[in-house]
């Protein structure tokens, strides 16, 4: 081969074929890469409290406050463990750590979440000291409160017998018509009931 026929030639990568699945993991892990991103982001700003995480568990969409929400990881396999209550679903590994996984839906006496390849583990933040997570439907990315309006339904809820929960802050209806409630994650971990699991 001369000198000016080496010149000519071109190299070029072989042809990979990726799987489905594998470009499935790989767009998953980006989604949860640019919105660990923009959670960052977020709690490093002056409006914390607007910006907060939008889960649905069940039904219900709920908002949780970004400071309190860690990891984001798929539901994967759950251990179960003997002798626990139904909304105890079992024990994950999240990076390492052994995370209980809770059914909040169940916990407060609603149907049981339906568990698919949408569902997630949302792991409680490191800041709260305690090794747990909720399993959620589906992450509906960051929402601005600020930007919902309040609901005041004490007066309904007193009407109908019942009393709020120490840890749903609030409720807010979004430009929607979209009902959600403010959940706190820290109130919720000192809640007697929650903590005893066991049957």
């Amino acid at each position: 081969m001369t000198e000016n026929a080496i010149d000519k030639v071109v190299f070029t990568e072989p042809e990979v074929a990726v799987s489905k699945s594998v470009a499935r993991r790989a767009r998953l892990r980006d989604f949860q890469a640019q919105l660990m991103e923009r959670m960052q982001a977020a709690k490093a700003g002056s409006h914390v409290r607007a910006n907060q995480l939008g889960v649905l568990i069940g039904r219900t969409r709920y908002l949780i406050d970004l400071r309190e929400a860690g990891e984001i990881v798929s539901s994967g396999n759950l251990t179960k463990v003997p002798l626990t209550k139904t909304w105890y679903l079992g024990l994950s590994n999240v990076r390492g750590s052994l995370t209980s996984v809770i059914d909040y839906s169940l916990f407060e006496g609603g149907e049981a979440t339906n568990q698919d390849s949408s569902c997630r583990v949302l792991a409680f933040s490191n800041s709260l000291s305690f090794n747990s997570g909720l399993l959620v439907s589906k992450v509906l990315g960051l929402r601005n409160a600020d930007e919902m309006q309040l609901i005041d339904d004490s007066e309904e809820l007193a009407a109908q017998g019942g009393t709020a929960k120490p840890w749903v802050l609030n409720r807010f209806i979004d430009a929607d018509g979209q009902i959600w409630s403010q959940l706190s994650l820290s109130l919720l971990v000192q809640d007697p009931e929650f903590l005893h699991i066991g049957l």
